[in-house]
């Protein structure tokens, strides 16, 4: 939705129900702002957790208060001479989010209790309203419950309405644009970010939520820039893995990963330390070692066994092994507690890979139902909608959905490269050719966005190019997809060498909507509108 920051994003009408039960264990029941109804109905924490939140409660709330109130404002030099108050799971939510960095997500629901518990009396506290919704936001992304961005948007303007953002209240604003990003609406991210920084441009919490939204934009020169920024405001681990990022996004992975390493040398709690981790084991993956990515995810997991992407990143990498049935049982690990529709889509596929048909379709269906469900709290899935659709059910849907996302201005790569394969498997190859080459120039030596481009120059007969950019799919990561990367060395066997090594050149594959997907039963209207 393309609203100016003066205009939040409107909440659904509706409130679809809530999972029965979380793994990770769900915050207290939320207190409801004055005069906005009855109480949202949300699942109580188990007895695990009460503990935790009582503890929170008791002895940590005043403090709390202050360092919720001071931390934003403080320079970082008052900080560092201040004696800090006792730790505790409050405080270090407070102090990594402060920081930029990951929170525990034992940490988060502690400071969520713990807000919640203190605007249910001080309701006009601005700033513990937007820390409240600012941890709804992180809790929604971590647990992949969508219904807690609602959450989130009724905590944010509840501060907005107490303290307006133009009158200090720039927190706010920060957590709206992370809840854009959020529900990937990142024309919406972008105006609240730039808000912040033509306030406050020596503000750094500006700088993370602008470039997500300029990633997701594909705006990477900004993306850059904003990294820049940061790390000159910001140094530390936060500033570190944004730095790596974007060398990664640039295809400069050798500088991508010596920054990544450098960052987990210096992380020092065990959420930071996870992440960084994981963004080894990511940066493994990419560049075709799936055994050091397996290492990698497995580092990340001793430090948080129960950790959801570095499950299924192992799953991702042991399948390139051969290790299917260790990473069928990581798949379903990661899950059973984040039940994150790209992981029903990779299990999927990894089932449709082994002949096992039934369970990919199972996993399909549930790809469909939790992306309906997400689309009821405004969470833009139609870049993976897209995605879906083009390889295992309506490539033309696929092309519709994904010319909606372009057209609202989300011209990353990732949307380059799906709306190209879209077209390619509705037929439209030379249509496709153009997203497709966007995709490879700007999307970071990426081996899904070189084969895409192959696959779519040998329909079109460009030989020559089709055998470069098929090979360089397969030198990047000769694993890069348990169905495509056979796929891309059939083709490659086809086309053969080039014509100066002296053999014969002969006519690609049939394009693979020619062949027979594996497909869910066919969606309801109401499904396939959820992507716009």
């Amino acid at each position: 939705m393309d609203v100016m920051p003066q205009q939040p994003p409107e909440s659904p009408t509706s409130d679809p129900p809530l999972r029965s039960s979380d793994p990770y264990g769900s915050p207290p029941p939320t207190p409801s702002p004055p005069g906005s109804g009855p109480p949202l109905a949300l699942d109580p924490p188990p007895p695990s957790l009460h503990t935790t939140l009582r503890r929170a409660a008791v002895g940590l709330v005043a403090g709390a208060v202050l360092v919720t109130g001071a931390v934003v404002s403080v320079p970082d030099d008052e900080k560092e001479a201040a004696s800090p108050p006792m730790p505790g799971p409050v405080m270090r939510a407070l102090t990594a989010t402060n920081g930029g960095a990951p929170v525990s997500l034992s940490d988060l629901t502690a400071l969520i209790g713990n807000r919640q518990s203190w605007v249910g009396t001080h309701p006009s506290d601005a700033r513990s309203w937007a820390v409240l919704g600012s941890a709804y936001v992180e809790w929604g992304r971590r647990s992949a419950d969508a219904a807690y961005y609602r959450r989130a948007e009724q905590a944010l303007r509840r501060s907005l309405d107490v303290q307006p953002g133009d009158r200090g209240n720039v927190a706010a604003w920060v957590g709206l644009a992370a809840l854009a990003n959020a529900r990937h609406d990142f024309v919406t991210a972008k105006k609240w970010g730039e808000t912040v920084r033509a306030r406050q441009p020596k503000d750094w919490m500006a700088y993370p939520v602008l470039i997500d939204a300029y990633n997701g934009l594909g705006q990477y020169t900004a993306a850059g820039r904003a990294v820049e920024r940061f790390t000159a405001l910001r140094s530390g681990v936060p500033a570190l893995t944004r730095t790596a990022q974007m060398h990664r996004n640039e295809g400069r992975r050798e500088d991508a990963l010596a920054i990544a390493q450098d960052a987990a040398k210096r992380a020092t709690t065990p959420a930071e330390k996870t992440d960084c981790l994981f963004r080894l084991g990511e940066l493994a993956w990419e560049r075709g070692a799936p055994e050091e990515a397996v290492a990698q995810y497995g580092a990340a997991l001793r430090s948080d066994r129960a950790h959801p992407p570095s499950l299924a990143g192992r799953a991702r990498a042991l399948a390139a092994l051969g290790r299917t049935d260790e990473a069928r049982r990581d798949y379903r690990a990661a899950l059973s507690r984040l039940p994150n529709p790209e992981y029903m889509l990779e299990l999927g596929e990894l089932y449709e890979s082994l002949g096992r048909g039934d369970d990919a379709v199972d996993q399909y269906t549930k790809l469909r139902t939790t992306l309906t469900r997400e689309s009821g709290y405004g969470v833009d899935d139609s870049l993976l909608l897209g995605r879906f659709e083009a390889d295992h059910g309506d490539a033309s849907q696929a092309v519709k959905v994904l010319r909606a996302e372009w057209d609202r201005q989300h011209h990353s790569a990732a949307v380059a490269d799906a709306l190209g394969w879209a077209l390619y498997r509705s037929g439209d190859s030379r249509s496709a050719l153009t997203y497709a080459r966007q995709a490879v120039d700007t999307g970071g030596r990426t081996a899904l966005y070189a084969y895409h481009l192959g696959m779519i120059e040998g329909r079109l007969e460009n030989h020559d190019p089709a055998r470069r950019h098929l090979e360089e799919a397969l030198r990047i990561n000769p694993h890069f997809s348990p169905l495509e990367a056979p796929r891309a060395q059939e083709a490659l066997d086809t086309l053969g060498r080039s014509p100066a090594d002296g053999s014969q050149d002969v006519q690609p594959p049939a394009a693979p909507a020619e062949e027979a997907p594996v497909r869910t039963p066919p969606a309801s209207d109401a499904e396939l509108s959820a992507g716009h």
